[in-house]
């Protein structure tokens, strides 16, 4: 998949790039990019930018000088957060405490993404959530599924990784049962927090996620792909995405109440 550079209205584009599993299935990746109200710039995530997408960056950016941060909101998303400071070196670098552990080498702000002090620095553009019920790095390092979800009030653009999935791929991956709708990530069931009442905290956050969101109008995804919701409602994808993980909530209320 060779990487594009959408732009999605209202101050808000999207780099739809590439990561492959096993070296075979490209499944994709993201990273956004923002325009504030002041004018600056921010990026949600890192990605090694090709050329072609790098100079449309820089017409908009005034060759990255308005970049103002990078916030960096899924802890797992890691292998290119230090080419994104190399070409970028005067944005203030955000991160969560496992992007800390990681990259200690790199000059993190000391706010961290996960923490409710991120959307009172940039409340006027974005409102963020993290999960509940679930922890944001599970001990299980293969099982990642909590990321910090934002949403962009001037476009109403969801910004995703990993805890809502949309793919839009060919065979074999359009075998995947969430291909072509909103879903939760399938390490669901393994990233719920072993004890009681986990699985009702994740099941009201998503719903009140949906009822806080309701207005978004589109969803940039990880790993592949934009969701256009036109006429859909954010609470009944989420209501729908609830009804088909809802066999793996209930095992885990009988096993933890």
């Amino acid at each position: 998949m060779s990487d594009t550079f959408l732009d999605l209205g209202d101050g808000f584009w999207t780099v739809r790039g590439s990561f492959h599993i096993g070296g075979v299935f490209d499944v994709g990746t993201q990273c956004s990019l923002v325009r504030l109200a002041s004018g600056k710039f921010v990026f949600l995530d890192s990605y090694a930018l090709t050329d072609d997408v790098r100079a449309q960056v820089d017409a908009l950016t005034d060759g990255g000088a308005k970049v103002e941060a990078v916030l960096n909101l899924h802890p797992f998303h890691t292998l290119h957060c230090e080419w994104m400071h190399e070409a970028f070196p005067q944005a203030k670098l955000y991160g969560t405490a496992r992007h800390h552990k990681l990259l200690p080498d790199l000059p993190w702000e000391g706010l961290r993404c996960e923490q409710d002090e991120l959307a009172e620095h940039y409340g006027e553009d974005f409102a963020f959530s993290v999960p509940r019920g679930v922890p944001l790095v599970c001990a299980d390092e293969s099982v990642h599924f909590s990321s910090v979800l934002a949403l962009h009030r001037a476009s109403g653009t969801m910004h995703v990784d990993d805890t809502f999935v949309y793919l839009r791929k060919g065979f074999p991956l359009s075998l995947l049962p969430f291909t072509g709708r909103l879903g939760f990530h399938p390490t669901l069931a393994k990233a719920l927090e072993p004890r009681a009442g986990a699985a009702d905290e994740f099941r009201e956050w998503a719903i009140g996620l949906g009822i806080d969101w309701a207005d978004a109008r589109r969803i940039a995804a990880a790993h592949n792909a934009v969701l256009w919701l036109d006429g859909k409602k954010l609470p009944d994808l989420i209501g729908e995405a609830l009804g088909r993980v809802k066999p793996a909530l209930d095992v885990h209320r009988a096993e933890y109440g």
